[in-house]
């Protein structure tokens, strides 16, 4: 029978509530600008992005529903995973009004999940490295898609940075760690911003294997991949 779980809670867990239909495995739209010419056959073509899209899941009752109850469970933003996607999770939002006067009459209604584009790779591990003698660390970024990471540093003094070979950023850890935030694009310890103490590119990982490398006084290396795919 069909499933989700949303924000962490299992679906199967509301009482009364039934998920009736699951949305289509599909891909986001890509953004484009068309741009034509004068006197050159064709046009341009210039891709911008990928659009966040809509999926829709299609929901019932049963005995012993509490209308509050699945209310409550329909709202806000978080992660979702859908049971015929059980090893991705989408970042969604409920944004749109659920029709529940249907839902309570007929018994059958319609919940919008708006998603961001990619989806990522449900429990995946961050890989932690104590680092002695070693000058390297193996990541694999199992999706089909460039992944953007976080990394946290530990360690004090200026720190560089290498993915597969090529010298991505330079940071200047001065309180204790650091954390870098690719998918945000953001280098804090806790509340406090460090972009200031950094100078390059935010990294990121090809599909497959790829090698973190550095040098400078590091002491510690914690690496969330975000492995995703479209």
């Amino acid at each position: 029978m069909p499933a989700i779980n949303w924000k962490g809670i299992d679906s199967n867990t509301i009482p009364g509530l039934l998920i009736s239909e699951l949305p289509p495995i599909t891909k986001p739209k890509m953004r484009t600008s068309v741009t034509e010419i004068d006197g050159k056959d064709g046009d341009i073509i210039e891709e911008l992005g990928y659009d966040a899209y809509d999926k829709k899941i299609k929901i019932g009752l049963t005995r012993n529903f509490i209308i509050d109850e699945i209310i409550s469970y329909f709202n806000g933003s978080g992660d979702l995973i859908m049971s015929n996607e059980p090893d991705k999770v989408y970042k969604a939002s409920i944004i749109d009004d659920v029709d529940y006067e249907r839902l309570v009459r007929f018994k059958t209604a319609t919940v919008k999940f708006h998603v961001q584009p990619f989806k990522y790779q449900n429990n995946e591990k961050p890989i932690t490295l104590e680092i002695n003698e070693e000058e390297n660390i193996k990541v694999n970024n199992v999706g089909l898609e460039t992944s953007k990471p976080t990394l946290i540093l530990y360690g004090t003094g200026i720190v560089d940075i290498y993915v597969n070979g090529l010298e991505i950023f330079k940071i200047n850890i001065d309180e204790e760690y650091v954390t870098i935030d690719s998918e945000n694009e953001e280098a804090y310890k806790e509340n406090f911003l460090k972009n200031s103490n950094m100078t390059g590119e935010f990294p990121k990982l090809n599909p497959g294997e790829n090698t973190i490398s550095w040098s400078g006084n590091l002491t510690k290396i914690e690496i969330y991949p975000k492995s995703r795919w479209l």
